[in-house]
């Protein structure tokens, strides 16, 4: 039973995460969080976290992460495929009709029309985890927040905005920062 749940949650992530991996985490979050409980907020932040630092896709990072924890290897193929088949079929139907029809004004107003959301769902999740990182999913209050994650997340932030700073650079910077920090504090 719980093959069927992972790759029927990741197929329909995979289905509609429209605008690649970032856009993609509400859905995961949804899924593997919220609906199924396989994950708690805190450990969904250390998946995305992972994701990010592991080469390939958020989604499909997820799907093989959450499968091994649940089922093992088959579990990560299982959740793994249905995280890539959905995107498999409407890339080759998406590319013969792209071809066919680019030129079609209508085509292009659609194209368009679907940055907004986009962009919505990918600001979504940042707040999420944002939230999660600095207070811990308790509400945010100015006595709950971390206030030395708060200092890191604006040192990378103006990092990553105002200079050429490579973001693995920041990644790694980020992290040295935090050792030094639980080193320091003893925790």
């Amino acid at each position: 039973m719980i093959y069927w749940q992972l790759f029927w949650s990741f197929l329909q992530v995979g289905l509609f995460s429209f605008g690649g991996g970032y856009a993609a985490m509400p859905l995961i979050q949804g899924q593997i969080v919220e609906l199924h409980g396989w994950l708690t907020m805190e450990e969904f932040t250390d998946l995305v976290t992972i994701s990010q630092m592991t080469p390939g896709p958020i989604a499909i990072n997820s799907a093989t992460f959450v499968g091994v924890k649940l089922a093992g290897l088959p579990g990560a193929l299982v959740a793994t495929l249905g995280c890539v088949l959905p995107s498999c079929i409407i890339v080759l139907l998406l590319a013969r009709l792209y071809l066919k029809y680019r030129s079609l004004d209508l085509l292009q107003g659609v194209l368009h029309s679907l940055r907004p959301a986009v962009v919505a769902m990918i600001a979504s999740a940042g707040v999420s985890i944002l939230l999660t990182a600095l207070w811990e999913g308790a509400a945010p209050s100015l006595a709950g927040t971390h206030w030395e994650l708060a200092a890191l997340f604006l040192m990378c932030f103006f990092l990553l905005r105002k200079t050429r700073f490579n973001p693995v650079g920041v990644m790694v910077l980020a992290g040295v920062a935090k050792l030094g920090l639980a080193l320091a504090t003893g925790g």
